[in-house]
């Protein structure tokens, strides 16, 4: 599987080359249940991989990877792509995870290219780091469209503490970027997100301040897109965060009150 992804990617470039270049207190009683995997990771093995860095070890304890890989159900042979993936602490999770007959495909957002942190150069150079083909690198609106060949080929669609990001997007549309995280997946697919947690009843009044996002708002933005709400791990929760200072306060960075939630497609 790996092999496909520089086709996947070359006829991705061609088509983008016309463009503008913390847990729910109310879980909904529609949730449906998590079908166990055929095939199991090992994640201690993951976690222990040479390719992982000293700084990924040292954020281990805070970060959870062993709880997060199982919640996301990752295993070998899966299709995943991750949003703006910054400096790759999940993706040499992922890379490792999935394996050689696994996809790994890292996603930065057009609206995003011109900012200083250059998600899309970052993207590539992380890209890059791995053994030729093995992992690819997109951009694309947050509105798609999907590129061609990226229709429903995903197992996984992950982002880490970067949804309130998109909501600071010029013209972000929470319904047609889900709406496009639906189309990446196949049907029964999986969607998980993980952000800083702002306090109840906000919503995302705060997503350009303090970096947080209600959780609630994000069960209905993905919801509202036609996601059917799975389940939420409350692994990364910090009671002692006060949910309204920036998550630089220097007593909270690092180690936030975090949300971690996952969606799944019908089918």
């Amino acid at each position: 599987m790996r092999t496909s992804i520089a086709s996947l990617l070359a006829s991705a470039t061609m088509l983008l080359a016309g463009c503008t270049v913390e847990p729910p207190q109310d879980a909904p009683t529609d949730a449906i249940t998590t079908v166990p995997s055929p095939v199991a990771a090992d994640y201690a093995s993951v976690i222990a991989s040479p390719i992982r860095t000293d700084q990924d070890r040292a954020a281990d304890p805070l970060r959870k990877p062993a709880d997060m890989l199982a919640f996301a159900d990752v295993r070998p042979g899966m299709a995943v792509f991750e949003m703006l993936p910054g400096g790759g602490y999940f993706t040499r999770l992922f890379e490792q995870a999935i394996g050689a007959e696994g996809e790994l495909v890292l996603y930065a957002n057009d609206e995003f290219l011109d900012k200083p942190w250059k998600p899309f150069d970052s993207a590539q150079k992380l890209a890059g780091s791995f053994e030729d083909g093995t992992v690819g690198a997109v951009h694309f609106p947050l509105a798609g469209p999907v590129p061609d060949g990226m229709a429903e080929r995903f197992d996984l669609v992950w982002t880490s503490r970067n949804y309130h990001d998109f909501h600071n997007a010029e013209g972000f549309d929470a319904k047609a970027y889900n709406g496009m995280v639906l189309d990446l997946l196949k049907p029964g697919g999986v969607y998980v997100v993980v952000d800083h947690a702002a306090p109840e009843g906000s919503g995302a009044s705060s997503t350009n301040t303090t970096h947080r996002i209600e959780a609630e708002q994000v069960r209905r933005d993905v919801v509202g897109a036609g996601f059917l709400y799975d389940g939420a791990s409350a692994v990364l929760a910090n009671p002692n965060d006060p949910r309204d200072i920036s998550v630089h306060d220097p007593s909270v960075k690092g180690d936030t009150d975090q949300f971690v939630l996952r969606f799944r497609k019908p089918g």
